[in-house]
């Protein structure tokens, strides 16, 4: 594969396992479906931005720097998996969250402390606005500060879902199994321009389908219109001259509820479902809402029962034990 020329760090349990899902597709009376378990990557109880980091932490080494600096949402998984790769690799790490300091640490921001990094707290702003002025900040005290972006999102992060995309083939090959569907959870995109470009760069006939995970903002570009960017520049890394356009993702806005980490019917239902006929755990934020994007989309007879589905479980387990994703309904 063509990003082999690119410094890589191993930091998680790869290949990571695909199982099926067979009681939950008897409920469904659906397809086919199995579930690629990206939650054991093994890094800081695992998750799909693992697989970002080992291309931009070898790049923070390769470039001497002596910490490294990202943002996100105070639960944020991207930035419990930053704090753990830092400290497996020994880099300081400093974090950017919105939000403003609980009186007592849970789910992902207890592991962030754990993991020894120093947060930032930045109030309403909670995808890296400040990253620029922190990190300035931190060269004016001598250090060396390796910039991440949010949710690892660049087109070097977005090389580690083409090797995503390199490693599920092997697999299927392996199985002697084909899929005619990827749905995933879609939030700062790097996922599935990574998983866009391995597609294309590898011929494999596969629908790509991103479950929306936040609410669009007010910006000059459509998501689509961003994938398509940092899909053409992924590429490009990858010495490769493909051109992406908008029409080349298909992303469900459908089930955004009432916005980023607000938990709702969908996600409750999800995850219980889940829960109680496979044994496996969701979070309430990403693959909890993508889960529930799948249901809805099997249940509307989106897919056959010829069909094989596979869903790509990006992690975030660590949200459930926090009480502002309370799984409880309100009255």
């Amino acid at each position: 594969m063509p990003f082999h020329h690119l410094p890589r760090r191993s930091l998680g349990f790869f290949p990571t396992p695909i199982v099926e899902l067979p009681r939950l597709s008897q409920v469904l009376d659906g397809p086919r479906i199995l579930m690629k378990r990206d939650d054991q990557t093994g890094l800081a109880l695992g998750g799909n931005k693992t697989r970002k980091l080992e291309f931009l932490i070898a790049e923070a080494l390769h470039q001497h720097c002596d910490c490294v600096l990202t943002a996100g949402a105070s639960q944020s998984n991207h930035c419990r998996q930053t704090a753990a790769a830092a400290a497996m690799v020994g880099l300081d790490c400093h974090l950017v969250l919105g939000g403003t300091p609980p009186d007592r640490a849970n789910g992902n921001l207890l592991l962030d402390e754990l993991l020894g990094a120093q947060i930032h707290w930045t109030g309403t702003n909670r995808k890296g606005e400040q990253l620029s002025a922190i990190a300035s900040q931190l060269q004016a005290q001598g250090r060396h500060p390796y910039v991440i972006p949010y949710g690892g999102s660049n087109a070097l992060g977005a090389v580690g879902f083409v090797a995503a995309m390199a490693e599920l083939q092997q697999q299927l090959q392996a199985m002697s199994v084909s899929v005619d569907a990827i749905v995933f959870a879609s939030s700062s995109g790097g996922t599935q321009a990574g998983l866009t470009v391995g597609k294309s760069l590898l011929a494999i006939d596969v629908e790509l389908i991103g479950i929306r995970i936040d609410k669009a903002e007010d910006q000059q570009l459509s998501y689509q219109d961003q994938l398509a960017e940092l899909a053409t520049t992924t590429a490009k890394l990858l010495q490769s001259d493909r051109q992406f356009h908008s029409a080349d993702f298909r992303v469900e806005t459908a089930y955004l509820g009432a916005g980023y980490g607000r938990v709702g019917d969908l996600e409750r239902s999800a995850i219980n479902l889940l829960a109680q006929s496979e044994g496996i755990l969701v979070d309430p934020v990403y693959s909890g809402r993508a889960m529930g994007g799948l249901l809805d989309l099997i249940r509307k007879g989106q897919f056959n029962p010829q069909q094989t589905v596979l869903f790509w479980h990006t992690g975030g387990q660590p949200a459930l034990f926090a009480p502002q994703f309370s799984l409880q309904e309100t009255s």
